[in-house]
């Protein structure tokens, strides 16, 4: 079990990247390494065009832990009127981080270290009535490869959730299936029994998992590893062009395919209300002038976000007290609330680096590494016009690779406030306030609100106790 790495105060101051081409070809691989669900460099032909930004009301639902003995994190889309989806999504999210905890995460569990559990999501379609959504799973303490990919779908205009089969029309889902036993019958690592078995009645809903649009109209259907052949084979994808499939797909299966070749733009799910999350407005009215060679101060930090509504209350507690912190965040939240992004860097805060999607760094391939942190980066300087210089690596994993891959500077910390795991707003800020020590670096997360909630104690207590609350790159400046 690897320990997380802390280190003193003043030491610390000095996708799943698979093959989708639109083919039916041959199998894409599946060693790609643990952890890199939604690593890629660009989107697929299937997400083309989806602006999560645009989405009135979207929350991303996520919950990650920072603690390399425990290795999580995890996150879903919540989309105003698409309930019924995202309850589904909920579901399979906390089961499968349920069943982590219990067998990875147990106090005195023997864990490898290669355990993590990283579920990220990608929007397929965002579009008129039509709502598609990816997860991608690497569970490290599941059997195999631990990779798995499911699509969940939203049908706006009968206000219901479908499922990955529901693309095809009833009358019809034999001669797909027929057609998709075609393509893979004859490659490499197929058998035939296998392959019969995983379209059998009882079988077929989760062998069609994952099904969704091309940007031409194709349907692309992958099957996990060891599905539909043997598991040293890898994944296999089979796209069948739009010609072929139009004839055979449902109603709301027209909509989705219509939806992604040709968005509309806008997208109306029959939500009676969305709400805005509130953005503050505060301006940083100057450069920070403290002198941390001559007062007492301290750096918080707050991984994770942005998210809403907890990051913009956490910037009106901030703006109350003058004090600056550091913002880790991820850049699938960047792009999903760019907004609160730009908010944090208007009123002086620091804008770091999380990855992607938080995936533990030194298990992946230097190729990847590069895209985490890259992507991540482009988001940034697309929300506030400036690229970050500092990322924190997830759990504090780093090695000579993750070090050599990029040229930001990463940051530990010194005090963790565990909040992921106990969220108690007192707790959060009694653990601050007792390890506080001159140049501490703090560890904290805003998305959790209980972690928010503890911030005015912390601010309170602190100041009158003569700190000052600055970023990451302005204590190390002035030391």
């Amino acid at each position: 079990m690897r320990k997380n790495l802390v280190v003193p105060s003043l030491l610390l101051l000095s996708s799943l990247v698979l093959t989708t081409a639109c083919s039916s070809g041959a199998p894409s691989s599946s060693g790609t390494g643990p952890a890199a669900v939604g690593a890629g460099s660009s989107p697929t032909a299937a997400n083309r065009g989806v602006d999560p930004s645009k989405i009135k009301g979207l929350d991303i639902v996520s919950d990650n832990s920072e603690h390399g003995s425990c290795p999580f994190a995890t996150s879903y889309p919540a989309v105003p009127g698409a309930e019924a989806t995202t309850a589904v999504m909920k579901k399979y999210v906390e089961e499968r981080l349920s069943t982590f905890r219990e067998t990875a995460c147990a106090s005195g569990s023997a864990v490898n270290q290669d355990h993590e559990l990283n579920i990220s999501y990608t929007f397929l379609a965002a579009s008129g009535d039509v709502l598609g959504v990816r997860l991608s799973t690497q569970d490290g303490s599941a059997a195999g490869s631990g990779l798995s990919t499911n699509t969940y779908w939203y049908d706006g205009k009968d206000r219901t959730y479908r499922a990955a089969p529901g693309l095809v029309a009833d009358g019809f889902r034999d001669a797909f299936v027929a057609e998709l036993k075609k393509q893979l019958k004859g490659r490499q690592g197929i058998d035939a029994a296998q392959l019969d078995g995983a379209f059998d009645d009882t079988s077929r809903a989760a062998t069609l998992a994952d099904m969704s649009f091309t940007a031409d109209g194709g349907l692309r259907v992958e099957f996990d590893r060891g599905v539909v052949g043997v598991p040293a084979a890898g994944t296999y994808l089979v796209t069948l062009p739009e010609t072929t499939v139009t004839p055979w797909l449902s109603g709301f299966g027209k909509r989705a395919q219509r939806q992604t070749v040709h968005p509309s733009g806008t997208l109306d799910l029959g939500a009676t209300h969305t709400t805005a999350p509130a953005v503050p407005t505060e301006s940083a009215s100057s450069t920070d002038s403290t002198d941390c060679k001559q007062v007492k101060c301290i750096a918080l930090t707050f991984d994770d976000g942005p998210a809403a509504p907890e990051t913009a209350t956490l910037l009106t507690y901030l703006a109350k007290y003058r004090a600056r912190v550091t913002f880790f965040t991820v850049g699938q939240n960047v792009a999903a609330h760019p907004e609160l992004v730009r908010a944090e860097a208007r009123a002086g805060h620091e804008v770091g680096n999380h990855s992607w999607n938080h995936p533990d760094l030194t298990k992946l391939s230097p190729e990847m590494i590069a895209s985490q942190l890259s992507r991540t980066s482009a988001a940034i300087k697309a929300a506030t016009g400036k690229e970050p210089t500092l990322f924190r690596p997830p759990y504090g994993a780093i090695n000579s690779t993750v070090r050599a891959a990029t040229a930001l500077s990463p940051v530990l910390w010194d005090v963790d406030t565990e909040d992921w795991k106990y969220p108690d707003a007192a707790r959060v800020a009694q653990t601050v306030i007792t390890k506080a020590a001159r140049n501490s670096v703090v560890l904290m997360h805003d998305i959790h609100p209980t972690s928010v909630a503890a911030v005015p104690e912390i601010l309170r207590t602190l100041t009158a106790r003569g700190f000052h609350f600055v970023t990451v790159s302005h204590l190390r400046a002035t030391l």
